[in-house]
């Protein structure tokens, strides 16, 4: 891979690797409604499994910045995606579907929160600004093929007919591989000079959360809603159409990697608030393909696939645009409330999600999670409307 970089596309390369290898451990927690299924629990216990890690990633966010400015971002991570590979054991190892597991939900949280919000920032540090929308697709494709491909391990599993649980031990096993290659990351970045401050503060963020770049935080923490309560559940989805899951995993990862492949570079040269449009009303229409529009596995396929464009592609528009809209000085400080707001989502919905499919049903959480996907689609109806409002008064005052 040619790249700009300042530091050339060999390390780059090394960076993306480790993050799938990671990202396998956060995808394999896709299996937990159907391992807690498997031992007498239901959506709802998943759910709340699931959601624990949010309570910790809380606490990560806060102490990235601290241990990246103490260790390096590289060997922050890998010193809390030891935890990533505990998490995937424990699911693996611990009976039952109760207070054990939720355990391990909080260790999967401080990893992975460590890491997702680390993993921008070193592309900050890598890659120079102009080319950092670019960069950041790289690095989210990665971690979307990974999150990918915990999923597919269950289905392979099965189809060799292993138990559920040797899909986790993989997912352990990659982990602590990604683990060993970002601790020898740390030493390449080690001196890296100009770094800026990691942690985050209360005045920070007032003045992130005052500037445009809110939207895109609101933005990235809708967005978690519905792929977290998609993702976390889709096992039961699958079951309740008369599916294959694997099929969803599969058509979403590939259209995600193979739009990264043909359309990233293209997409991320365009105006970011009419792509971000754009690739959210593609979003909103796989939703509505999922929620009135799956009927068999073609349909199954095409509605993962579009979700994996729309939602994959609009993810890193979105990161490009937050990092452009901070305020000066304050960039990984909107980094980290961009995660953080990330992970509301992705792990905060899945315990209503579960509540609402033991309570309501399948269908209602597919309404609910549609009206979420309009939300996030009209926020970037009303940035376009808004720009050209000023815009016209901006020449009128001229």
């Amino acid at each position: 891979m040619h790249s700009t970089s300042p530091v050339g596309g060999k390390l780059f390369a090394l960076f993306c690797l480790a993050s799938f290898l990671l990202s396998l451990s956060y995808g394999s927690t896709f299996l937990l409604s159907l391992l807690i299924h498997s031992r007498g629990g239901n959506e709802h216990d998943a759910g709340s499994v699931i959601s624990t890690a949010m309570l910790s990633t809380f606490v990560a966010v806060v102490l990235s910045g601290h241990l990246a400015d103490a260790w390096g971002a590289a060997r922050a991570i890998a010193g809390m995606g030891v935890l990533l590979v505990l998490a995937c054991l424990g699911f693996a190892l611990t009976p039952g579907f109760g207070q054990g597991l939720m355990l391990f939900g909080l260790a999967l949280g401080l990893g992975w929160g460590v890491f997702y919000t680390l993993g921008p920032i070193i592309v900050t540090l890598l890659v120079e600004p102009s080319q950092r929308a670019k960069y950041f697709a790289l690095l989210s494709g990665s971690m979307l093929s990974g999150i990918g491909s915990g999923p597919l391990l269950g289905r392979a599993t099965a189809a060799l007919d292993l138990p559920l649980t040797t899909a986790f031990y993989i997912a352990g096993l990659a982990s602590l591989a990604g683990v060993l290659v970002f601790w020898r990351l740390g030493a390449a970045l080690k001196h890296r000079e100009n770094a800026p401050a990691s942690r985050i503060s209360l005045a920070a963020s007032r003045r992130v959360l005052s500037s445009k770049a809110a939207f895109a935080i609101l933005m990235v923490g809708l967005g978690g809603c519905v792929f977290g309560g998609l993702s976390s559940f889709q096992t039961s989805y699958a079951a309740a159409h008369g599916l294959d899951y694997s099929l969803f995993f599969a058509g979403f990862l590939s259209a995600a990697i193979t739009s990264r492949l043909l359309i990233a570079g293209f997409v991320v040269k365009l105006d970011a608030y009419r792509a971000a449009c754009v690739l959210s009303g593609i979003m909103l229409g796989s939703i509505a393909l999922f929620a009135f529009g799956v009927s068999g596995n073609l349909s199954y396929l095409l509605a993962a696939a579009t979700l994996g464009v729309g939602y994959g592609l609009t993810y890193s528009v979105i990161n490009g645009l937050v990092a452009h809209e901070a305020p000066p000085g304050t960039t990984s400080q909107a980094l980290l409330l961009f995660s953080l707001a990330y992970f509301v989502g992705v792990f905060g919905f899945p315990w209503l999600a579960g509540k609402i499919i033991v309570e309501f049903g399948l269908s209602t959480l597919m309404l609910g999670v549609l009206i979420i996907a309009a939300l996030n689609w009209l926020i970037t109806v009303a940035r376009l409307i808004e720009r050209r409002l000023s815009a016209h008064k901006i020449l009128q005052v001229s």
